[in-house]
C-alpha cells in the first residue's frame, strides 16, 4: 500500500509540530513538506532522525506531490488551504476552529467541484468527541447546563470550538433551549459567562493548561457532571490520523470526528 503523502500547514507551531511527529509515526504516513508564515528557512529536519522535508511560506510552494494537507493554523489561514490545495487535487484536513458557516459552504462547494476530501472538526481527541455524544444522550433529563472550558493563554478564540459543539449537542439532544437562570444583581458584569441555547459557558486561560472541558447538567435535587481533559497535544493525533485516511479516500466535505466514529 501506498503512503499518504502529507503537508502540514502551521509547521512551525506547536500543533503542526505535533503532527508532524504523528505523521512520522503512521506507517501509511509521509512527511514531504511543511509551510507556515514564519518560515525563515527553505527546508527542516523531521523529528525522528528520517531526514527532512521543503518549507516554505507559501502552501502552494510545497504541495508538489502531496496527497493530504493537514492544517493547524486559524480560521482565515484554514481557508486559504482548502482554496489553494482543492483545485490542484489535493485533500484538506483542519483543526483550526471559529470558520464561519460561509466558510464551511464554501468548502463544501470546493471539495465537490474539485473531488477532494475535506475534512474540519473542532477538536480531534477522541474523549472530547465522546463528551458531546454523551452530552446529547443525558441531556433529555435535565433542565440546566453550565460549561467551563479551560485552555492554555494563547488561544485565541473564547469559548472554544469544542465548547460550542458540545452545547450545541446537549440543546440537540434536549430538543428545546435549557432553563439559564439570571442574576438578580451581578456585581461583576459577565460573570455569569456566556449563553449558547440556554447553556451557560465559562472561558478560563492560563499557562500549563491543554484543553478541558466540564459540563455540570442540573435538574431538582441532581446534577450530572462530564468532564474531559487533553493533558498534552499527543492526545489529539489518533483522531488526525484517522481524519488524514478519511480525507484521502472520501471525497466530499466532513464535518466533526463523530462522523467516523460510528457515533
Amino acid at each position: 500500500m501506498s503512503s499518504i503523502n502529507v503537508v502540514v500547514n502551521g509547521v512551525n507551531g506547536r500543533m503542526g509540530q505535533e503532527v508532524l511527529r504523528a505523521v512520522c509515526r503512521e506507517p501509511d504516513m509521509l512527511p514531504v513538506g511543511g509551510a507556515d508564515l514564519r518560515a525563515d528557512v527553505a527546508s527542516a529536519a523531521l523529528p525522528d532522525g528520517s531526514g527532512s522535508i521543503p518549507v516554505s511560506s507559501s502552501l502552494l510552494d510545497v504541495l508538489g506531490d502531496a496527497r493530504v494537507v493537514v492544517d493547524f493554523t486559524n480560521a482565515e489561514g484554514a481557508m486559504d488551504a482548502i482554496r489553494t490545495a482543492a483545485p490542484r487535487g489535493v485533500n484538506v484536513v483542519v483543526g483550526s476552529t471559529g470558520i464561519p458557516a460561509a466558510g464551511y459552504e464554501e468548502a463544501e462547494d470546493l471539495a465537490r467541484r474539485h473531488g477532494v476530501g475535506v475534512f474540519i472538526a473542532p477538536n480531534f481527541a477522541l474523549g472530547a468527541v465522546l463528551m458531546a455524544h454523551l452530552a446529547r444522550v443525558a441531556a433529555p433529563y435535565f433542565d440546566y447546563a453550565d460549561l467551563t472550558e479551560l485552555h492554555h493563554e494563547a488561544k485565541i478564540d473564547a469559548p472554544s470550538g469544542t465548547a460550542l459543539a458540545i452545547a450545541k449537542a446537549a440543546a440537540e439532544g434536549r430538543g428545546r433551549d435549557f432553563t439559564a437562570p439570571k442574576a438578580e444583581k451581578e456585581i461583576i458584569p459577565g460573570t455569569r459567562g456566556g449563553e449558547s441555547q440556554g447553556v451557560v459557558i465559562h472561558s478560563a486561560r492560563m499557562p500549563g493548561l491543554t484543553a478541558h472541558h466540564q459540563l455540570v447538567l442540573g435538574a431538582l435535587g441532581q446534577t450530572l457532571t462530564i468532564r474531559h481533559d487533553s493533558i498534552n497535544r499527543e492526545s489529539f493525533m489518533p483522531g488526525v490520523a484517522m481524519a488524514v485516511r478519511h480525507a484521502a479516500a472520501n471525497p466530499g466535505l466532513t464535518v466533526g470526528l463523530d462522523k467516523i466514529m460510528g457515533l
